[in-house]
C-alpha cells in the first residue's frame, strides 16, 4: 500500500491518479444509461451494438495522432485538456436527438477518452522517471475505483430522474477535483528521444509487450462478459451467485492494482508479469472444476493476476530505449484495445460451435503465451 499512501498524501501524485478515476466515472455513468438511450431513440440491440462500435472507432482513430499532440503540448497540458474534452464529450450521447447523432457523439466520446488514456499513462510514466517512484499500478487502481464510484452513483437514478442531470453532476465532480489539482502536474513534459527511428530493435520489445496487452485486455473483457454465463450454464450456480464471479474479479483487480507497485518494486517488472500469469492459470484451473465456489475463487484469482499486467506493460513500454514514452504507450494501448474488442466475439464463436468451457480453455492457452513472452523479455533484459 506504499504507492496508495504516497498518492493520498501527496497532491502531486493524486492529481494524475484522479484523472484515471475521472475517465471511468464518466464512462461508467454513461454505461448505466445505455438502456434508457436505447429506449428513448427506439433502436434495437443490433443498432445499439453498431452505435457503440463508434465509441471504439473513436478510440482507435485518435491513437496514431496522440503521441505527436502530447509531445507538442507537453504531457501535463495534454492530460489536463484531455480530461476536460472528455467531460464535454460525455454529455453528448445523452443529448443526442437521433440515432446518427448518437453514433457521432459516441465517436467523439471515444476519441477524447482514447487521447486522455494515452496522455495520463504517459504522464504517470514521466512522473515515475523524474521522481523515482512507482505509482502506475495504483493509478490504474484509481481507474477501477472510478468504476466503483460510477456504480454507487447508479443509486441516484431514481432520485434524480434525469440522465443528463446525472451525467452533469458526474462531470462537475470530475472537473472540480481536476481544477483543484491540475497545477501539480500541468508543467510536466515528456523526455523526447532525439532522432529516434522506429526500427526492428525498438519494435521487437514493443511487439512482445503489445501481445501481452492484447491478451490481458482481451481476457479481462471476456471474463467480464462471460463469467456470469459460465456460472449459470456450466457450474449450475443459483441465480444469486451468477454475478459473484464478476464481483470477485473486479474486487481483486482493484486490490491488486493498489498493491502492485510495491510488488513490482520487489520483484521487477518482468517477473511480476510472470507471477500474474501464474495466478491467472491457477484461477482458470479452479474454473475448470465447474464447482461453483471454486469457480468464483478462480475468477477472483484471475482478477488478482490480471490486475498488474496492464499497468506494468505501460510502465515498461514507456521506458523502452530509443522511443518516446508517448509512442510506446500509444502502441501498447492500441493493441490492448484491439484485444478487448476482438476477444468477446471470438470466444462467443467458440462457445457457440464447441462449448463455453472451450472458450475458457482458449483463455488458459493465452495465459500460457504470456508466460512464454515473459521468458523472452527476461532474456532480452540480460
Amino acid at each position: 500500500m506504499t504507492a496508495l499512501r504516497l498518492i493520498l498524501t501527496n497532491s502531486k501524485y493524486f492529481g494524475p491518479s484522479w484523472v484515471f478515476a475521472s475517465l471511468n466515472i464518466l464512462f461508467g455513468t454513461w454505461a448505466i444509461y445505455i438502456p434508457k438511450v436505447k429506449e428513448s431513440l427506439a433502436i434495437d440491440n443490433s443498432q445499439l451494438g453498431f452505435a457503440i462500435f463508434f465509441l471504439s472507432l473513436g478510440v482507435f482513430t485518435v491513437f496514431p495522432f496522440s503521441s505527436g499532440i502530447i509531445n507538442k503540448l507537453g504531457v501535463g497540458r495534454a492530460t489536463f485538456y484531455g480530461v476536460f474534452l472528455s467531460c464535454a464529450a460525455a454529455m453528448l450521447p445523452l443529448l443526442a436527438p437521433t440515432y446518427v447523432g448518437l453514433m457521432f457523439a459516441l465517436f467523439l466520446f471515444g476519441a477524447c477518452n482514447g487521447f486522455t488514456d494515452i496522455a495520463m499513462n504517459t504522464l504517470v510514466t514521466e512522473v515515475e522517471k523524474k521522481d523515482g517512484v512507482k505509482i502506475m499500478s495504483a493509478s490504474h487502481g484509481f481507474f477501477s475505483l472510478g468504476g466503483v464510484l460510477a456504480g454507487v452513483g447508479s443509486f441516484l437514478i431514481g432520485p434524480i430522474g434525469n440522465p443528463t442531470v446525472h451525467m452533469g453532476l458526474a462531470v462537475v465532480l470530475v472537473a472540480v477535483v481536476n481544477l483543484v489539482f491540475y497545477k501539480k502536474y500541468i508543467q510536466v513534459s515528456a523526455t523526447l528521444v532525439p532522432n529516434n527511428e522506429f526500427g526492428l530493435k525498438v519494435f521487437k520489445p514493443l511487439l512482445l509487450l503489445g501481445l501481452i496487452s492484447f491478451v490481458a485486455m482481451g481476457s479481462e473483457g471476456a471474463i467480464v462478459d462471460w463469467s456470469g454465463l459460465y456460472l449459470k450454464e456450466v457450474s449450475a450456480a443459483p441465480e444469486t451467485l451468477w454475478g459473484a464471479g464478476f464481483l470477485g474479479f473486479q474486487l481483486m483487480m482493484t486490490i491488486g492494482r493498489f498493491l502492485g507497485d510495491a510488488v513490482s518494486e520487489s520483484l521487477g517488472s518482468v517477473k511480476i508479469l510472470a507471477v500474474g500469469a501464474i495466478f491467472v492459470l491457477t484461477g482458470y484451473s479452479l474454473v475448470f472444476t465447474e464447482h461453483t465456489y471454486l469457480a468464483i475463487l478462480g475468477f477472483a484469482l484471475g482478477g488478482l493476476g490480471f490486475s498488474v499486467m496492464i499497468p506494468e506493460v505501460f510502465r515498461i513500454g514507456g521506458n523502452v530505449k530509443g522511443v518516446d514514452s508517448s509512442k510506446g504507450i500509444a502502441f501498447i494501448a492500441g493493441t490492448g484495445y484491439a484485444g478487448f474488442l476482438c476477444a468477446p466475439p471470438i470466444l462467443g464463436f467458440l462457445a457457440e460451435t464447441s462449448s463455453l468451457k472451450t472458450s475458457f480453455f482458449a483463455l488458459f492457452c493465452c495465459a500460457l503465451l504470456i508466460v512464454a513472452i515473459t521468458m523472452v523479455l527476461k532474456k532480452q533484459s540480460k
